[in-house]
């Protein structure tokens, strides 16, 4: 678990991060002493719009590659220039965006009848094609496990059933979630 100390001091990296590199250009330099957030940790992070709710951005990692600082600071950066379904943020928009971290556990192979709303978010993998959502999702729309198995198929740009085949692989993970005030 990530200590609500270190939850507001990876909030303030990710505020710091996103001013620093659209008005810079840089990276801010990334120092902590808490071996929690030097440990290697996949995140998601997501922005949206204060007042509607409205995604702005959302970029993650599945696999843990970098200690949870910098996969934060690099995926705020990510969030914001490199969802290819919104144009890049900028600087005028940054008061107005809300800050969401997802912390993943390792991803692993979930039957459809393991999965539980809320707790588990999917990823799936059939050939070339992958999609991901997570646990806060299916909970967002009001979704039952077959909705939510549709909707990670339909991300994955697959037909909705495609979590039916035999050569389709549905991973579960779950997630620590926190956000700005």
């Amino acid at each position: 678990m990530i200590s609500p100390a270190d939850r507001q001091f990876l909030l303030k990296i990710a505020r710091n991060t996103l001013s620093e590199y659209l008005t810079e250009g840089t990276m801010p330099e990334l120092q902590t002493e808490s071996p929690t957030l030097l440990e290697a940790r996949a995140v998601f992070v997501t922005l949206r719009d204060r007042l509607s709710g409205d995604l702005r951005g959302c970029r993650g990692e599945t696999q843990a590659r970098q200690p949870l600082i910098e996969a934060v600071a690099r995926m705020t950066i990510a969030s914001a220039l490199d969802d290819p379904r919104f144009p890049p943020v900028c600087v005028e928009e940054m008061p107005q965006l809300h800050i969401e971290i997802n912390a993943l556990t390792p991803l692993a192979p979930i039957l459809p009848e393991e999965i539980t709303i809320g707790r588990h978010g999917l990823m799936i993998v059939k050939g070339y094609y992958a999609g991901l959502l997570l646990p806060e999702v299916a909970v967002r729309y009001g979704w039952d496990v077959e909705t939510f198995l549709q909707a990670v198929c339909h991300k994955a740009g697959l037909p909705e059933n495609a979590w039916t085949a035999k050569t389709a692989k549905l991973f579960g993970f779950e997630t620590e979630v926190w956000g700005e005030a």
